[in-house]
């Protein structure tokens, strides 16, 4: 597995798909199908600084105030395990829809998993923790501040509960997403030009 900083107009010139794990398991819903990543498992692996606004990203506000408290949001990454498989569904990509989607995982790097999926073919991406998304989690689990949004982790779940019993089943088995407090957030989609909203909880 190898990250890639080829640009996605000169990748696409074959049917490339990328393999969604946690919450494009949801976005995939109806348009991708059953696969499997040999060797990995889920964690809580990266996450985002809520203090720090970035334009035309996301940040999280606190449901019973409004405030946007000074945690690291975290997301579910994956890491080798050779006895595990993950589970989920692989969608094909057009160049704009990868880049787009290159944006959207800021925490992560895109890999190359063509050679360790099942279920289909061609060129396969998949997204891994970044070191600087998995430094942010580090940086919050020794900080007591790291926390997992609600709408989130419920998102993930209902995109595997929508595939059946046996998909639920094969989710848990590879996963281990216990380890930290899930938290009522509501996300922000900040413009590309928006001021930071309200003050920070420290």
């Amino acid at each position: 597995m190898g990250k890639v900083r080829t640009r996605p107009s000169r990748l696409l010139r074959e049917q490339h798909h990328v393999f969604g794990y946690a919450s494009l398991v949801s976005d995939y819903a109806g348009e991708g199908v059953l696969a499997r990543l040999r060797g990995y498992r889920r964690f809580f692996g990266v996450a985002t600084d809520n203090t720090v606004a970035i334009p035309g990203y996301k940040m999280y506000l606190r449901r019973s105030d409004g405030v946007r408290p000074a945690v690291f949001v975290a997301f579910i990454d994956i890491d080798p395990d050779p006895h595990t498989a993950v589970n989920g569904l692989a969608r094909a990509v057009d160049p704009a829809q990868l880049e787009a989607l290159d944006s959207r995982e800021r925490n992560y790097d895109r890999v190359d998993v063509s050679g360790e999926i099942d279920g289909v073919d061609g060129r396969v991406w998949t997204y891994r923790g970044s070191d600087e998304g998995r430094d942010r989690l580090r940086r919050g689990r020794a900080e007591g501040r790291a926390v997992v949004s609600r709408d989130y982790i419920e998102k993930v779940r209902a995109g595997y509960s929508q595939l059946g019993e046996t998909e639920q089943r094969a989710f848990a088995e590879s996963s281990d997403l216990d380890d930290l407090p899930v938290w009522d957030l509501e996300r922000l989609n900040l413009p590309a030009d928006a001021p930071a909203p309200r003050e920070v909880a420290v």
